[in-house]
């Protein structure tokens, strides 16, 4: 079945998953910002460009945003050029943006109000992740809604899941973005200990990560991480924003996080000595600096 699609957000993540759904044959049209990111996905994807999200959502039963925070989700949904201006009746709206459980709660009621439905639905899997249409959804919401959703999410991942009701998927999301930077941490100074007693590091790797020691980190990050190599994906920019959020909720339910607040502080570290865009993996580099 053939639906019109909204999807309004084309960064790293937006823009290939965007591609994706118009590929899947269904009618999409795009808006973002900066006009020429948009130009540039029409020239490469059929579809058409909207100048404001209110244009994008008119007719759309399905619309997709993936914007960077709180602040940004609440002006495209509803600013004065929002979509929530627009959004038909019946239509449903599925925010793949990782923010609060607060501003996706806040927008499930006034979608209510509105009589159109809200998925919260972030997504993990990196830029490599979106490029290869295989990321991973985790989902808050109405099972009705997820069930008429699921298909249109499915044409950029590999696994969907309905969580909860509205808000699980954020607060998955922050779960998922704690164990990340645990696990790249325990990774940085695992390697660095090894290149300090002067191991082979791809010997070292393709032995202990056929054990308990395996993570999906291990195995794509490893060798770039010990050359210094940062260029691979999520920025620390925002997995700090995302931490962030994390921390902020850990609070409101009572949840010790002292790692990940010492995690949150070592990527700050990070960001002063200029690595601001670097991937997450980029947590090594303090430790090399301190040699």
């Amino acid at each position: 079945m053939t639906f019109n699609v909204a999807f309004i957000g084309l960064g790293v993540m937006g823009y290939p998953m965007a591609g994706y759904i118009s590929k899947a044959g269904h009618n999409v049209t795009v808006f973002n910002r900066t006009k020429s990111k948009a130009e540039k996905w029409i020239a490469e994807y059929k579809g058409k460009m909207a100048n404001t999200p209110a244009e994008a959502a008119e007719d759309a039963d399905f619309i997709f945003t993936c914007v960077g925070n709180d602040d940004d989700l609440r002006e495209v949904a509803t600013g004065e050029n929002g979509l929530f201006n627009t959004a038909k009746v019946g239509s449903i709206f599925i925010d793949n943006s990782t923010v609060s459980a607060e501003v996706s709660r806040e927008l499930n009621k006034k979608a209510g109000d509105k009589g159109f439905s809200f998925l919260d639905a972030p997504i993990s899997g990196g830029q490599a992740g979106a490029e290869g249409g295989i990321l991973t959804v985790m989902v808050g919401g109405d099972e009705e809604v997820f069930k008429k959703a699921e298909p249109v999410i499915n044409c950029y991942s590999k696994k969907v899941k309905l969580i909860g009701p509205c808000g699980s998927g954020q607060l998955t999301k922050m779960m998922n973005q704690m164990c990340i930077a645990g696990t790249v941490q325990g990774l940085s100074e695992a390697i660095n200990f090894g290149i300090n007693a002067g191991l082979d590091m791809d010997k070292v790797m393709e032995t202990i990560s056929k054990g308990a020691a395996q993570s999906w980190q291990m195995e794509n990050r490893y060798r770039t991480m010990t050359d210094d190599k940062f260029d691979y994906g999520f920025a620390i920019d925002w997995m700090r924003k995302d931490l962030k959020i994390a921390i902020e909720e850990a609070k409101k339910n009572g949840s010790p996080v002292p790692i990940t607040e010492i995690i949150d502080g070592y990527y700050a570290e990070v960001q002063e000595m200029g690595g601001n865009r670097w991937d997450s993996s980029g947590l090594i580099a303090r430790l090399k600096k301190k040699k």
